[in-house]
């Protein structure tokens, strides 16, 4: 399944067998305060950096638009926000997932965006294309 797109995500998520609700972890790269100096003239370089989870969102893909809906909804709370993380939870038996039922995998979520272990979701810059990370 290739995503080049949140429109791709939104069209996959539509063509599961169970209805989804989506999951999203906006963040920020910012320096952390304890950088070496090579870390800091990097950053200022526009490479490196550590992503810091600022805002959670849950939504069933009823209640999304498109991505121009979400940031404009996102930017309401936040003003600067680098990428966003997205991650589906999948209903069961026809039901989409409550909200209650999304705070512990955001949760989890979160944490692993603050131990650098990304791989499992989908990044979207603030334009809503998918961001690849390669070597540092």
């Amino acid at each position: 399944m290739s995503i080049s797109s949140f429109d791709d995500l939104i069209r996959v998520a539509r063509q599961q067998p169970e209805p989804q609700r989506l999951l999203f972890v906006f963040t920020r790269v910012e320096l952390p305060d304890d950088c070496t100096p090579e870390q800091r003239a990097r950053f200022e370089a526009g490479k490196g950096g550590a992503l810091t989870p600022l805002m959670c969102l849950d939504k069933t893909l009823e209640e999304l638009g498109t991505f121009s809906d979400l940031l404009e909804e996102s930017q309401r709370v936040l003003q600067d926000w680098t990428i966003v993380f997205v991650a589906a939870l999948s209903g069961n038996n026809g039901c989409v997932p409550r909200s209650e039922d999304a705070e512990a995998p955001l949760n989890r979520m979160v944490e692993s965006i603050k131990a650098g272990s990304i791989g499992s979701f989908i990044p979207f810059d603030a334009h809503g294309q998918p961001v690849l990370f390669g070597p540092s």
